[in-house]
């Protein structure tokens, strides 16, 4: 049994010629990675939802749906989306290249397969993965949320945060109830930005987005992106709320006015077990009744609904 704490990383490779898979997995396994195989894009599918592979080397022609197909449905998932794919293909024509990377791949490997430069793009890409990887859990850890448009105001990339920030601060109707990549931004921002665009050029500013939080914008070193952070503020008006008066119109117990006062001043569970002396769990428990009759889901949208008070 290979020990999993040498491992260089996962591979999943999906081909139909059975040499190619024993080549590719005798040179893999041979490099310290742990090898997956599939024979044709539909098991390929199937087996993800199972486990995650690192990265994926794809044949583009196989029987049923193909790589490009398997690709496009990958790249369509939130769950495989961030997954590197390469393309294994004997196909050297320019249409065929342009598919493949329209469809989400990251690069070509060309038949027939040379071990050598399989390793080495796959050493490359990983390794690329894996920091982006960590910049993203670095973006999603932090106190603010982040994400990247074009000139237009379509999204490019958003951290899963910044996704949810924006899906759950929908004390606002004219807040989208979802974004994704190649979605515009919310109308909410996307009037503010594009007026930002239009007359404040490349200097910074801000912009309330919803009570208790703002978004700051910059121009990125690439030309054409920007980058907005969202932030949830600890707000003056979050010292203003008081148990008594969040219980009385809010219709709350005073231990549940209590804990929303502390997290409209952006206090933890954890924390606010500190300060009232119950376990997080039973914090939690108050705060599932809050949602409940704030008609909400999530913290974010009921300390919107304390500051509109």
């Amino acid at each position: 049994m290979m020990d999993m704490s040498a491992v260089n990383g996962t591979v999943l490779i999906v081909d139909d010629t059975p040499g190619n898979l024993a080549l590719l997995s005798d040179t893999l396994s041979e490099a310290h990675y742990r090898v997956l195989v599939a024979t044709d894009g539909q098991s390929a599918l199937e087996q993800i939802q199972y486990i995650k592979p690192d990265i994926i080397l794809l044949d583009v022609m196989m029987p049923g749906i193909d790589g490009f197909e398997t690709c496009r449905q990958l790249k369509a998932d939130p769950a495989t989306e961030a997954i590197p794919v390469l393309f294994m293909t004997g196909l050297s024509e320019l249409d065929h290249l342009l598919r493949g990377f329209g469809e989400g791949a990251l690069d070509y490997i060309v038949k027939p397969i040379r071990p050598a430069e399989v390793l080495a793009r796959i050493e490359v890409h990983l390794s690329q993965s894996r920091i982006l990887r960590r910049a993203e859990r670095l973006l999603a850890d932090g106190e603010f949320a982040a994400l990247a448009v074009d000139s237009s105001g379509k999204i490019i990339w958003l951290t899963p945060t910044a996704a949810q920030w924006l899906k759950n601060v929908n004390a606002s109707p004219t807040l989208a109830s979802t974004c994704r990549v190649n979605d515009f931004l919310p109308d909410v921002l996307l009037n503010w930005f594009q007026t930002w665009r239009d007359y404040d050029g490349h200097a910074g500013g801000e912009h309330q987005l919803a009570p208790g939080f703002t978004a700051s914008i910059s121009a990125c070193e690439q030309p054409g992106e920007f980058m907005l952070l969202l932030q949830q503020e600890d707000s003056p008006s979050g010292e203003a709320l008081t148990p008594e008066m969040l219980r009385e119109k809010l219709k709350l117990t005073f231990r549940e006015a209590e804990i929303l006062m502390w997290i409209a001043r952006g206090k933890t569970n954890k924390e606010i077990g500190i300060i009232l002396n119950s376990s997080p769990r039973t914090v939690n428990k108050h705060l599932e009744h809050v949602f409940e009759k704030l008609g909400v889901s999530t913290r974010a949208a009921a300390v919107a609904v304390a500051f509109m008070l």
